[in-house]
């Protein structure tokens, strides 16, 4: 059963985490739609934050496990929030239960996945490790930031070295990292190994839909999201220059202004239902 935090009230919303990540690391997005009248529920996927896992399990099991949240909860019409790994398992809900997901909001994402990062050293390892832990600490320390962080694994998730994502890292990133199992790990690597491409299906999507990427993201590029947004008819697309996959966290205030901007176009479609059952 997945550890899931419910907020607000309104028209659901379904915010689904990436990989390494929890249901803490969507706060970002949460916090603020809750605050609108949109109940946010937000799941650990299984393998992640307090959703354990005893044994292996395949990228399947999580379209499973999710069907049988909407289920449990009555959702009868519900959005779907998801970045990065959670993008792909909103992608997949869309395409398996459309007369459910009224909309998509993807954010660094992309059906048809692919990166372009660099080879890892021993030195990104060593430098990941001091600032992580200076980071977790001191949150958003300049001085660190500067002398460590720039040199670590970090400078490929961002691009803007502010105190604003180190902040976030510190409150939900480090403890997602602990928090995620080793078979989470498997089961997402084997999807890749499988070379995971749904651009063919995802134009039977009939939804409105928003597509979100930083412009420097090397674990999936914003070509690869764009595509992605070319594939589904009613989607718009939005690309933030000098960020990377971390953009949420770069720059919150903007990209929660853009989702707020988008989902005022569709008053119509995501209007509460007075007669669906709360969780």
């Amino acid at each position: 059963m997945l550890n899931i935090s419910i907020q607000g009230n309104g028209f659901p919303i379904l915010c689904l985490h990436g990989h390494p990540g929890s249901a803490e690391c969507m706060k970002v997005f949460t916090n603020h739609l809750a605050s609108k009248n949109w109940q946010t529920i937000t799941p650990d996927l299984r393998g992640y934050g307090a959703s354990k896992s005893s044994a292996p399990f395949t990228m399947n099991q999580h379209i499973e496990d999710l069907e049988q949240l909407i289920d449990d909860l009555h959702l009868e019409k519900l959005l779907i929030l998801g970045w990065s790994l959670g993008g792909i398992l909103a992608l997949e809900l869309a395409l398996k239960l459309p007369a459910k997901v009224s909309g998509l909001i993807l954010l660094g994402t992309a059906a048809h996945p692919w990166g372009n990062h660099p080879p890892i050293t021993w030195g990104d390892y060593f430098y990941t490790a001091i600032a992580g832990l200076l980071n977790k600490f001191l949150p958003g320390q300049m001085w660190h930031i500067n002398n460590f962080a720039k040199k670590s694994l970090f400078r490929y998730l961002i691009q803007q070295h502010t105190p604003t994502p180190y902040q976030f890292l510190a409150t939900a990133g480090v403890n997602a990292y602990l928090q995620t199992s080793n078979h989470a790990t498997q089961a997402l690597n084997q999807a890749l190994r499988q070379g995971y491409n749904r651009l063919a299906e995802i134009k039977e999507i009939d939804c409105p839909a928003v597509v979100l990427a930083g412009q420097g993201d090397r674990h999936i590029t914003a070509n690869a999201s764009y595509q992605t947004a070319r594939q589904i008819h009613q989607s718009e697309w939005y690309c933030y220059p000098d960020t990377a996959h971390l953009f949420p966290w770069e720059i919150p205030d903007m990209v929660l202004r853009d989702i707020d901007h988008w989902l005022s176009k569709y008053t119509d479609v995501f209007s509460y239902l007075p007669n669906q059952n709360k969780p």
